[in-house]
């Protein structure tokens, strides 16, 4: 009952507060448009943050290029590394201010722009980043802030939340606010050709699992579930074909548009117990966050299988999965048997060869905290049947 009178208050309070959508420049070449969104912003010198990978692979270097060409100086931050720490936060922080930067420009996948996010909104209250922990803590401006993704799956650029990690408590925390909107959002396929198979399959799932969890929550509105609705339509059309042939450029472009529309439903929608028991097993073992929404969404679309299979059976039809002839269960049973096919065609992991017995009870408890009162989940989900559903993820002996 207090979950439910919690989720009720947040849905009215979340109308209350205005979530900005960022500009969005989108296609083939798109980077080449940075500098002069900088320069519209009003940015002179910005903090690029990104990781060693990307400046190895070359895909900085289509950033840097464009920023020389317009003359526009800027400082480097390559340390970006998987799940980023408050520490690795504080040292961006510190060359921020050390080079005299004054805008932030993210590019890569989900930690170059947690950490981007968290670095410009430290700097702009000038306060070490774990005193912004929480929910509207930040509440001022960014500083000129452009997001550009590597890959398709995140959603970051269009979303109110930064994700930082303490290794010391082995726990993932958000810092949630508004204001970390990224103002433009530049979203061009060419940067993700050379992505691996792997991180295609994963990243596309952890976008329709945006898509999916702010769609069956209770805090769906029309809005964000024309956005999630049309993300799924995207995903199961030209994920396969993304994942079958990384140079399928416009297979590409549709998926950093699904990916884009997940992250503005889910930003608005909330997440549900999927995403709870993933930032577990990234805490405690450091899996990548979107194979863990991979291999966890099917156990949680089955556990709310009868709360949620109205909503089910539109994603079904949205997914191509379904026709309005079918029942409403025959349709939400074909969706769910659609996410489970689409993970084998992706050659997705069914289990956690990390995942410990030992550790469950812990890991279930975690996670169910973090979810009651905060997201709003078609079913409520107890800590022993949480852990009946990660026993089902432990490696097959």
């Amino acid at each position: 009952m207090l979950h439910q009178t919690v989720i009720k208050i947040r849905e009215q309070a979340n109308k209350l507060v205005p979530i900005p959508l960022p500009k969005l420049i989108e296609g083939e070449g798109a980077i080449t448009q940075t500098a002069q969104a900088l320069t519209e912003l009003g940015g002179i010198k910005p903090l690029i943050v990104t990781d060693a990978m990307l400046v190895k692979l070359g895909i900085a270097k289509h950033l840097t290029d464009v920023l020389d060409a317009a003359n526009i100086n800027y400082a480097l931050f390559d340390q970006v590394t998987p799940d980023p720490t408050l520490q690795l936060i504080a040292n961006g922080l510190q060359e921020y201010k050390q080079q005299g930067c004054d805008s932030v420009i993210a590019l890569g996948g989900g930690s170059p722009m947690d950490c981007a996010k968290a670095i410009a909104a430290a700097a702009v209250k000038n306060v070490d980043a774990r005193k912004l922990v929480g929910m509207l803590r930040v509440r001022k401006a960014l500083p000129p802030f452009i997001a550009i993704p590597t890959t398709a799956g995140t959603g970051s650029e269009a979303t109110v939340v930064a994700v930082v990690t303490d290794p010391d408590k082995k726990q993932k925390f958000t810092i949630v606010d508004p204001s970390l909107v990224p103002a433009v959002a530049i979203l061009d396929p060419l940067l993700m050709l050379g992505l691996p198979v792997k991180i295609t399959a994963e990243t596309g799932i952890d976008a329709l699992t945006h898509a999916v969890e702010s769609y069956i929550g209770c805090h769906a509105s029309e809005q964000t579930k024309a956005y999630g609705y049309d993300a799924v339509k995207r995903i199961f059309a030209n994920l396969p074909i993304a994942y079958a042939d990384g140079s399928n450029i416009e297979a590409r472009r549709q998926m950093s548009i699904a990916s884009f529309n997940a992250g503005v439903a889910f930003t608005r929608a909330s997440i549900g117990y999927v995403h709870a028991i993933a930032h577990q097993m990234g805490g405690y073992y450091h899996i990548p966050h979107g194979l863990a929404n991979a291999v966890i969404l099917p156990h949680v679309l089955e556990f709310s299988f009868e709360n949620a299979l109205c909503r089910y059976a539109e994603l079904a039809i949205a997914a191509g999965l379904a026709t309005s002839d079918d029942s409403q269960v025959a349709a939400a049973h074909k969706f769910v048997a659609g996410v489970k096919v689409l993970n084998k065609t992706l050659n997705i992991q069914a289990d956690f060869p990390e995942l410990k017995q030992q550790d469950i009870a812990a890991l279930a408890k975690r996670a169910v905290r973090e979810a009651y009162c905060e997201y709003p989940v078609p079913k409520l989900m107890n800590t022993a049947q949480c852990e009946s559903l990660l026993k089902k993820l432990l490696p097959v002996s």
